[in-house]
């Protein structure tokens, strides 16, 4: 057997997407999906623009399909992947590459195990071109040197890889469906209740009422001794590419020394914590674990005992939170948004019965998150053993 390597274009075929005009897009027909839709490991077809079905006709080549690999070929995060996972028609946008195994549908699960293990993204950087901004061709993506197997053994480990990757994206189908159960039951008991006016000993004021605002820090990064340590600590790269309810995990840790001797602090488990400025102002996530985090986010912890309730209340209220509270470049939060709004204010009993009710369902999604972080890093340690093969499925 060869440890050869051979160029990523040897087994996949890497295409482009097209340049759809700005003022073509609309509220209906088919998503386009860009850069910012690729949320791995799957794209997020819900926030895309869309197009009507006579802009697309002669464009099937950019057509996408269920399980279609996606890379992003521009920007900050060049070379982050996703793949479909919707039997929805869609289109893919320039400056995003679709990457297809040449020896059929069957073995794309092969081509997006190379292509998703950790550091292709580097590799993918490293072949780009551009000064101010990183841009890479298909060429580019094509020229990446991948282990050279045979077509047995790529059908081997893509059958492993994605096993575990379906687990994990059913994870996130369930939790997704999970919170929109929550976010209903919240809109039957809070918002429906108000058809008819305030119910008796309801009242309007401000959502820290019901909550306590906690800020956080970064300990000196030049201080080698606060970084690496056991501590997770989230950042809003953290909250707004979280995708999913619950934040259990983060890209960076801290150690005691950095927490100590920093403007940082522990944020207890279960609050909510919203991203405070820049371009994903608004993004919000409850923490899993108790986690230290940095000042680009707020957390609030429930006053009430409610901190479901209050996750759901946030949900609510975020997007008039943001458009009251303008920066000079994005929409920012600060401690006077969360001082100055203007909530509904349920009794406390009320708010209690709901938690009894939808604290079951959020800690559903909790298991299930912890569940998929553990096949995660288990993927995470697999698949390169797999690649060098000092790992063997048959083994």
């Amino acid at each position: 057997m060869s440890d050869k390597l051979v160029p990523l274009s040897t087994i996949a075929e890497i295409v482009g997407g097209f340049a759809f005009k700005s003022q073509d897009f609309t509220d209906i027909g088919y998503p386009v999906v860009k850069i910012a839709e690729i949320e791995p490991a799957h794209v997020n077809l819900d926030a895309c623009q869309r197009i009507s079905p006579e802009k697309v006709k002669g464009l099937e080549k950019f057509r996408l399909r269920d399980r279609d690999i996606l890379m992003a070929m521009t920007g900050a995060t060049i070379g982050k992947v996703g793949r479909i996972r919707s039997d929805e028609p869609a289109y893919l946008n320039q400056r995003v590459a679709k990457i297809s195994a040449k020896a059929g549908r069957k073995f794309d699960d092969f081509v997006y195990a190379v292509v998703s293990q950790k550091g292709f993204d580097i590799n993918v950087l490293n072949n780009a071109a551009g000064s101010a901004q990183s841009n890479v061709s298909a060429d580019g993506i094509g020229r990446i040197l991948v282990p050279d197997f045979s077509p047995g053994e790529q059908l081997q480990i893509g059958q492993v890889i994605a096993a575990l990757d379906d687990k994990i994206e059913l994870n996130r189908r369930m939790n997704e469906t999970l919170e929109a159960l929550a976010q209903s039951l919240f809109k039957s008991w809070f918002l429906d209740a108000m058809l008819d006016g305030l119910p008796k000993g309801w009242r309007i004021g401000p959502i820290l009422s019901h909550a306590k605002l906690l800020s956080g820090g970064t300990p000196k990064t030049e201080r080698q001794e606060y970084w690496n340590g056991d501590i997770p600590w989230a950042s809003a790269k953290d909250v707004s590419q979280c995708g999913q309810s619950f934040l259990v995990t983060t890209e960076r840790t801290i150690t005691q020394k950095g927490l100590e001797e920093s403007a940082t602090q522990m944020i207890p488990v279960l609050c909510t914590v919203v991203v405070a400025r820049g371009a994903t102002t608004g993004r919000m996530v409850i923490f899993g674990r108790e986690m230290a985090m940095n000042q680009t986010c707020y957390a609030l912890a429930s006053t009430t005992g409610t901190p479901f309730a209050l996750y759901c209340r946030l949900r609510h209220e975020m997007d008039d939170l943001v458009h009251t509270a303008h920066g000079s470049v994005f929409d920012t939060i600060t401690t006077s948004t969360f001082a100055g709004s203007r909530v509904v204010l349920p009794l406390k009993e009320t708010l209690e019965e709901f938690e009894k009710i939808v604290s079951p369902i959020f800690h559903r999604i909790l298991a299930n998150t912890e569940e998929s972080r553990t096949l995660v890093a288990l993927r995470d340690a697999l698949l390169p053993k797999l690649l060098s093969r000092e790992v063997r499925v048959s083994d």
